[in-house]
């Protein structure tokens, strides 16, 4: 058997910067356009969370990922297995002069069960955790004020368990996690079905359930 075989020191230094490269591209980058503005919310499955976002005029784009974790570049698998401590997340680019960020933040509550702690409908973990990640402190100032209008309704007598924090590094998850709802419906409305989102959201919000 032959021996280890020495890299040259250039050769190195060429694989470990390609392979930072390969690391960083699926961190989301801010918008090109000035005028744009980015919202970032964790509501369990991120194929659910996607849909109603894209309903809204004035919505840009919406991008399944992973947030608030402590590793760089998660996989779903690393993520699902819980052990990276990052959300699956939906990452919203939208334009502020067609839709308010205080309406974003009403499609986000009617789509979770707020007072669920690292878990939504039948998926349980932190990954699964609902959180809003403010970007900026206008939108850490809406959040925290529609938290604490919907505690006071009376509607939960349980509290409010969704996290308010920072927004930190947003990683795309893998392809074909995108759009899931239009690439595969048939299997997305069995899923909702079967883990028991529609019924819950429904028994939550009543008409103006998801």
């Amino acid at each position: 058997m032959r021996g280890p075989v020495a890299i040259p020191a250039t050769l190195l230094a060429l694989a470990l910067a390609s392979g930072a490269r390969e690391a960083a591209t699926r961190e989301q980058s801010p918008p090109h356009d000035k005028n744009l503005k980015v919202a970032t919310f964790s509501g369990g499955c991120f194929w659910c969370m996607e849909a109603p976002f894209d309903r809204l005029d004035g919505v840009i784009s919406t991008t399944s990922g992973y947030t608030g974790g402590r590793s760089v570049n998660p996989t779903y698998e690393e993520v699902s297995s819980g052990g990276t401590g990052h959300a699956e997340s939906v990452q919203i680019v939208f334009d502020p002069a067609r839709v308010t960020y205080q309406k974003l933040l009403d499609v986000f509550w009617h789509n979770i069960d707020p007072v669920a702690r690292n878990r939504q409908f039948c998926d349980v973990g932190e990954q699964y955790r609902s959180a809003i990640h403010y970007h900026d402190e206008e939108q850490r100032r809406l959040a925290e004020a529609s938290r604490d209008e919907l505690q006071k309704s009376g509607r939960f007598t349980q509290p409010i368990a969704t996290e308010i924090v920072p927004a930190t590094a947003f990683y795309k998850a893998e392809d074909y996690h995108q759009d899931y709802y239009r690439k595969n419906p048939i299997r997305y409305k069995f899923y909702r079905y079967n883990c028991g989102r529609n019924q819950r959201l429904e028994e939550i919000w009543g008409a103006s359930a998801h």
